[in-house]
């Protein structure tokens, strides 16, 4: 995959780089001190001009505790035992802190008397039931064929006219009074599965497709409301949280890494009018959040995807750096590290994966350097340290 891209003297001096950290217990070169000093600067705006080095967008997760630990994943586990948590957590930053100088992962444990209720989502709203299956939470469709669907979005229609009652919990107000005296506002909605994953997820990826060619006015219904359902829902957790329109917090994020499925033309009817529906109420201002992950190969979509004037962006591994910056010349590019390099610990690649991207546009700045979708387990603390080394050595403005 990205791999191929990779030239010659970007792999000589990676493995030249790679060789010192071998002859050094396998920790590559590093001033750290200097290293996250740096980082705070050129975290701060990636697009500086005076920023000293590229910045690092990669600060792994709880699904790397199992390989770096040598015990089995459980991730069902890891997320409903706090106490389990916990320790893996502990015994995880104990060694990063030795690897990178610092604890990465949380050691905090919730307190549920400073939680408020869970309320219904999107899903909820039109029926989708969230399961838990091969080791992650899935979708389930809630309509099988157009009649169905027809049924569900005018079940969904009939709930708009009292969403607030449909998603707030019976002890919502009880809890809130209580939440608000302590100065906790309830959280608000800014951050979705975007609307060609949710829809497929919903309907069924064929179908959709299907429907957006043979049926495009129920696809279109289907679409808007969709975008209606949303902006309600928003609206809702804004005045829940005691937002107005003028006040509310800017911005909004969409994880679609289903949109690839899409054609041009399919996705320019159905995906990108919610996208800008949403970012004008949400994100208008020109330094408001607007960004999307989409881990998957997007670049046909590139086109009317830079329309929408994104603030960061995450697109899969098989999207370059170049492609993006060309057509989104003021974007962060949050990426463009392939996830299965890192989660393979491939430490020639990691390094010459960074020099690659950073070339590409060490002129015109902006890039994270960050995986193009996920950190997985395999994910190495001693890999990470091998990028920020590169960083340091080779990924330097100034």
């Amino acid at each position: 995959m990205s791999s191929l891209y990779l030239q010659e003297n970007h792999l000589k001096l990676a493995e030249e780089l790679v060789a010192e950290a071998h002859s050094n217990d396998g920790l590559a070169p590093l001033d750290l001190d200097r290293f996250y000093a740096d980082q705070d600067v050129a975290r701060a705006d990636p697009f500086g001009r005076e920023i000293p080095q590229c910045p690092l967008g990669i600060w792994m997760s709880g699904e790397c505790v199992y390989d770096e630990l040598g015990i089995e994943e459980d991730f069902w586990r890891y997320g409903h035992d706090e106490p389990w948590r916990m320790s893996l957590n502990k015994a995880y930053n104990d060694i990063s802190e030795k690897v990178l100088g610092r604890r990465l992962l949380s050691e905090q444990k919730g307190d549920p008397n400073t939680s408020y209720p869970a309320t219904k989502s999107l899903h909820d709203i039109f029926e989708a039931k969230n399961i838990w299956m091969s080791g992650s939470w899935w979708l389930t469709h809630s309509a099988e064929d157009s009649d169905s669907l027809v049924r569900l979005l005018d079940r969904v229609e009939s709930r708009l006219h009292n969403l607030r009652e449909y998603v707030l919990p019976d002890n919502w107000e009880v809890e809130k009074d209580r939440l608000m005296k302590l100065g906790i506002k309830p959280p608000l909605y800014r951050g979705q599965r975007g609307p060609v994953t949710f829809a497929m997820s919903v309907y069924g990826v064929e179908k959709l497709i299907f429907l957006i060619l043979d049926k495009p006015d129920l696809a279109a219904r289907f679409r808007d409301l969709i975008l209606r359902t949303m902006l309600e829902l928003a609206r809702i957790k804004d005045e829940e949280a005691g937002y107005t329109p003028e006040t509310a917090p800017r911005g909004f994020s969409f994880l679609d890494d289903n949109c690839a499925i899409l054609s041009p033309d399919t996705y320019d009817f159905f995906g990108y009018p919610i996208l800008k529906a949403v970012f004008d109420a949400y994100s208008p201002g020109p330094d408001d959040r607007r960004y999307q992950h989409s881990d998957s190969a997007m670049s046909h979509l590139l086109p009317i995807l830079s329309r929408l004037n994104f603030s960061m962006v995450n697109f899969g591994p098989t999207v370059r750096v170049d492609e993006i910056r060309r057509l989104m010349p003021q974007t962060v590019i949050q990426g463009q590290l392939a996830p299965f390099t890192f989660s393979r610990n491939e430490e020639v690649n990691l390094v010459a994966e960074f020099l690659r991207d950073f070339e590409m546009v060490k002129e015109s700045r902006g890039l994270l350097f960050a995986t193009a979708g996920s950190i997985n387990n395999g994910s190495r603390l001693t890999g990470l340290r091998l990028i920020m080394s590169a960083i340091q050595r080779h990924g330097r403005y100034a």
